[in-house]
């Protein structure tokens, strides 16, 4: 094959959790870049709506989904109605996911359980249902959003999040696990462990009152700056596509060199 068409998603049916907003939002509009169908997925119907009707105008189908990922029956709806709009899955990206901060000797075992509800068992849940579909057509790719946080351990004024690492952790894992188990189906699972992105989530660093502490995790990044949109969505083009059916249970830090320092 040539090159260009080994990234080509042109008739791939994807479905991106949490592809709302941010991350999400930047790798479904790379994978419709790439000419794949999209069904986004989150809690939030009204944010999603607005995000199918940008990518819609990209020639592709986009079609917004609410689903809860910490609720294993919306999480299985949810691959029936690719099914049913689609006829298949090719592509899977695990991005959804959610935090909660508290000092590690008050971590609310509540906030704990709803982290793994969703960032592990949600994860796992839909991974599993969306493989039964690829294993049918013989094939797919499963994309799942780690995070750098899920390398390391952070100090409690700067990153009191002790239960979101560890899910992290958990999902680089699980990605390695899912590979080994998968590959005889052709169905190939790779992670993005994404490191500072500039997304309406991270907005709050832009607030002048943040300086100091905006450029204390700038100190961290040898490329001095947070990600952005194009910094991520060629690798998750990459990792959809038939270029890299090579490559399964890698996890890839986007970073900006974080891990590395």
């Amino acid at each position: 094959m040539k090159l260009l068409d080994l990234f080509s998603l042109k008739g791939k049916k994807a479905i991106v959790t949490g592809g709302g907003r941010g991350i999400g939002k930047f790798i479904a509009t790379g994978l419709a870049e790439a000419g794949a169908d999209i069904i986004i997925a989150s809690r939030k119907l009204e944010t999603l709506s607005k995000t199918a009707e940008g990518i819609s105008k990209l020639g592709v189908k986009c079609l917004p989904v609410k689903c809860d990922m910490g609720s294993p029956d919306e999480i299985r709806a949810l691959v029936e109605t690719a099914k049913k709009e689609f006829g298949t899955i090719d592509i899977l990206v695990n991005n959804a996911g959610v935090t909660w901060g508290a000092p590690t000797l008050d971590f609310p075992l509540d906030k704990w359980e709803k982290i793994f509800d969703v960032n592990v068992k949600g994860v796992w849940i839909l991974s599993q249902e969306a493989a039964r579909v690829m294993k049918e057509k013989g094939g797919g790719k499963i994309i799942n959003i780690s995070s750098v946080m899920g390398f390391r351990g952070s100090i409690e004024e700067a990153h009191p999040a002790v239960a979101y690492n560890s899910s992290k952790a958990a999902i680089n894992l699980l990605t390695m696990n899912l590979a080994i188990k998968l590959a005889r189906y052709k169905i190939y699972v790779n992670a993005i462990a994404p490191g500072f992105f500039h997304t309406d989530m991270m907005g709050y660093l832009d607030k002048a009152e943040m300086e100091p502490i905006r450029n204390a995790v700038l100190m961290q990044i040898p490329i001095p700056k947070m990600g952005e949109e194009d910094d991520i969505k060629g690798l998750a083009v990459f990792l959809a596509s038939k270029a890299s059916d090579y490559v399964t249970g890698a996890i890839i830090p986007v970073d900006g060199g974080m891990l590395a320092k």
